[in-house]
C-alpha cells in the first residue's frame, strides 16, 4: 500500500516538469496569436487582401499634335494588344509556346519578357494585333491561360512619312533605357517617345496611366471591380509647322528626287521673324506608324539597310559644305571689317592671281563690284576676300551668325556643323592652314561645314535685318480642353554686329541673284519679289550636292528656305526649282488665309 502510494507520488512528480513545458508552449502561443492578431493584424489583412484584388493597369492615351492652323497631324486610335497576366500563378510553358506561334514572337523574346517582370501589370507581347488573332484567343480561352486582350491607345500618324523627323515615333521601352528612368516613374512594357518631338516632350504628352482594382478568385477570374482611376491624356502640342506646306514641300522633293534620279535631299522653311519652323523635309524618310504597333524584322531590316539612312533626320544632322551660299557670310565679314569697298572692283581674269583657283567653267567676268560678284556667285571676286580676311576674321563671322555652334531647335541629335577649321585641321591633321584653304573655306568648301538648318537660319539673318531667333517647332503646349500650359514666344538668340548698309548691300546682290545672277532662270514670272543664293559644293564621294537658300517676299520676308539635294549637281538645277515650288506653295497659302495680299496683275 505504501509503496503504491510513493509510486503515484513519484509518477506526478515527473508528469509536473512536462505539464509546465506544455503550459509554457501554449502560453507562446497564445501570445504569439495575440501578436499577430493584434499588432500585425493590419499588415496580414493586407497581404490576404492582395492575394485576392489585383490591379490591372489602363494605358493613357498621348497628346494629339495639331499643325498651327488646327489640323491634325499625330493622334491615337484603339488598337487590341495581346498580353500575360499571371493573377496567381507563372505562365505554363505550353502557354509561351501556343502565343509564340500565333503571334509569330520568337519564345525567347517572351521569356525574356517574363523573366525581367514583376508586380501585376500586364506584359506586353505584340501591341496592335489583328481581329482574327484577338477572336482565337477569345474563342479558345482554355488554351490559353493568363493570356488577355487589352484595348490601348495605338498612335496614328496622318501624313504617314511625311513629317516623320519631326513628329518622331514612340515604342516599347527598352531595358537599357528603363535603368535611366526607373526614378522618372517610367515601368517596363511603357511605351516612350523615341525620336522627334516623341522624344523631346514624352513626359508632358504621355500622359497619367489608370487602372482597375479587381477582386479575383482562387483560379484568378475576375469576381467584381472595386475601384477605377481613369487615365489622364497627356498635354497636346500645337506645332509651328503647316501641315499644307509640309506637303507641299514633300512633295516638291519628292518630284525632282523621281526626275534626278536621287535619294537624298532636305529643305527647311521657317520664319525668319520668330523663329517658327513652318515645315521640314529629309529624304529619305520612314513610316513612323511602323514603330506603332511594333515594327517587323522585314520592315526595320528594309531601314536600317538603306545607305541613304532614313532615320537621319537631314535637315538638322546632315553636315555638308554650304558651298557659295557661304558667300553670304565672307560678304557680311569683308564688308563690315572693310576688307572691300563696296564700289571697288576686283578683276576676274578666270583665276585668282596668287592662287590657281578659278570660277566653274573657267568663266571670268573682268572688273566687278560687290553687288555683281554676289548675284553672279563669282568665285575669284571672293577667293581675294578670303584672302583678305585670313582665317581668323572668317571664322569669327561665321560664329557671329551662329555657325559652328547647335542653333538648339526642339529636336534631338542637333549638329553643330564646323567653324573652328584651323583648330580642326591641327588636331586631325598636325598641320596649319594655308591660304589656299583659306579661300576654299571663304566660298564654302574645304574643312566648312553647316547643316541645312543652320543655312536657313543664315538666310534668315539677312532676311531680318541681323536678328536670329531661335527655331521652335512648338507654338503651345495645352490641355485637352484647350487651355494653355506654355505658349512660347519668339527668342532673340544672336544679333549680328555690323552696320545696317552692309545687310541692305548683302540684300540687293541677294535680291539680284534671282533677276540676273545664278537664279534668275528659275524665277521667270515669279509673282513676288524674292531674294535668292544659290550654291554647289564639291562632295569627295560623288556628284556635287545642290543648294539653295531664299526668303521672301522682299520687302517684308515672312519665310526663308533652305534645299539641298545630295548629289544634285548644279544648285540652279536641281535645289532652286524646289525651293520656287516651296515659296509659291507658301505664298499661295498666305493669300488664302488672308495674312498676305496677293500681287496686282499688270
Amino acid at each position: 500500500m505504501i509503496d503504491n502510494q510513493n509510486n503515484g507520488e513519484e509518477y506526478i512528480g515527473r508528469l509536473k516538469p512536462l505539464a509546465a513545458a506544455v503550459i509554457f508552449v501554449i502560453a507562446i502561443l497564445i501570445a504569439r496569436v495575440g501578436y499577430l492578431q493584434i499588432y500585425d493584424g493590419e499588415y496580414y489583412a493586407r497581404m490576404a487582401d492582395g492575394n485576392r484584388i489585383r490591379i490591372i493597369p489602363s494605358m493613357a492615351p498621348r497628346g494629339t499634335f495639331y499643325d498651327r492652323n488646327g489640323q491634325l497631324l499625330v493622334t491615337n486610335r484603339p488598337g487590341f494588344s495581346v498580353s500575360l497576366l499571371p493573377l496567381t500563378e507563372p505562365i505554363k510553358p505550353e502557354v509561351v509556346e501556343r502565343i509564340s506561334k500565333l503571334l509569330n514572337v520568337p519564345i525567347e523574346e517572351i521569356q525574356q519578357k517574363i523573366s525581367v517582370h514583376s508586380g501585376f501589370d500586364p506584359i506586353r507581347i505584340r501591341p496592335d494585333v489583328t481581329q482574327d488573332i484577338v477572336t482565337i484567343i477569345e474563342e479558345q480561352k482554355d488554351l490559353y491561360p493568363g493570356v488577355v486582350i487589352e484595348v490601348q491607345p495605338i498612335r496614328n500618324y496622318y501624313l504617314k512619312q511625311e513629317g516623320a523627323h519631326t513628329f518622331g515615333y514612340v515604342s516599347e521601352i527598352s531595358d537599357a533605357e528603363l535603368e535611366t528612368k526607373k526614378e522618372e516613374g517610367y515601368k517596363s512594357g511603357d511605351i516612350i517617345g523615341k525620336f522627334g518631338l516623341e522624344r523631346v516632350y514624352d513626359k508632358l504628352i504621355r500622359g497619367e496611366n489608370g487602372g482597375e482594382q479587381v477582386e479575383v478568385d482562387v483560379s484568378g477570374k475576375p469576381v467584381q471591380i472595386l475601384g477605377k482611376k481613369e487615365p489622364k491624356p497627356g498635354y497636346d502640342l500645337i506645332l509651328t509647322i503647316d501641315r499644307d506646306l509640309q506637303v507641299a514641300a514633300e512633295k516638291a522633293v519628292d518630284d525632282m528626287l523621281a526626275q534626278l534620279g536621287r535619294h537624298a535631299a532636305a529643305a527647311v522653311v521657317l520664319d525668319p521673324q520668330t523663329g517658327e519652323v513652318l515645315a521640314l523635309v529629309s529624304r529619305p524618310a520612314f513610316d513612323p506608324n511602323l514603330f506603332a504597333h511594333g515594327i517587323s524584322t522585314k520592315d526595320w531590316n528594309a531601314i536600317n539597310d538603306n545607305p541613304d539612312h532614313p532615320m537621319d533626320n537631314k535637315a538638322i544632322t546632315g553636315e555638308y559644305p554650304p558651298g557659295s551660299t557661304f558667300k553670304i557670310v565672307t560678304g557680311v565679314a569683308a564688308l563690315a571689317t572693310g576688307k572691300v569697298d563696296p564700289y571697288e572692283t576686283i578683276f576676274d581674269g578666270g583665276k585668282h592671281w596668287l592662287v590657281p583657283k578659278g570660277n566653274a567653267g573657267d568663266e571670268a567676268l573682268g572688273w566687278i563690284n560687290f553687288h555683281t560678284a554676289l548675284s553672279h556667285s563669282d568665285n575669284v571676286y571672293f577667293y581675294e576676300m578670303g584672302n583678305r580676311l585670313g582665317v581668323d576674321l572668317l571664322e569669327s563671322y561665321a560664329k557671329m551668325f551662329g555657325l559652328g555652334s547647335v542653333t538648339g531647335i526642339d529636336l534631338p541629335y542637333e549638329s553643330p556643323g564646323l567653324v573652328e577649321w584651323k583648330e580642326y585641321k591641327w588636331d586631325v591633321y598636325h598641320d596649319e592652314f594655308y591660304l589656299s584653304e583659306v579661300m576654299d573655306a571663304a566660298i564654302g568648301q574645304g574643312f566648312n561645314l553647316v547643316t541645312p538648318l543652320q543655312a536657313a537660319m543664315v538666310m534668315g539673318e539677312i532676311a531680318a535685318n541681323g536678328k536670329r531667333f531661335k527655331p521652335h517647332l512648338v507654338k503651345q503646349i495645352v490641355t485637352q480642353d484647350k487651355e494653355v500650359v506654355k505658349d512660347f514666344q519668339p527668342e532673340l538668340v544672336g544679333e549680328l554686329q555690323v552696320e545696317p548698309w552692309v545687310i541692305e548691300l548683302v540684300q540687293s546682290g541677294l535680291n539680284d541673284v534671282t533677276k540676273n545672277g545664278t537664279a534668275a532662270r528659275n524665277f521667270v514670272g515669279f509673282p513676288y519679289e524674292i531674294a535668292g543664293k544659290t550654291g554647289t559644293a564639291e562632295n569627295s564621294q560623288g556628284m556635287d550636292h545642290g543648294w539653295f537658300v531664299g526668303y521672301g517676299p522682299f520687302d517684308n520676308p515672312s519665310i526663308s528656305v533652305a534645299v539641298i539635294v545630295e548629289q544634285g549637281g548644279f544648285g540652279a538645277s536641281s535645289a532652286v526649282p524646289i525651293g520656287r515650288q516651296i515659296m509659291e506653295a507658301a505664298f499661295a497659302l498666305k493669300v488664302q488665309r488672308g495674312e498676305m495680299v496677293a500681287p496686282a496683275k499688270n
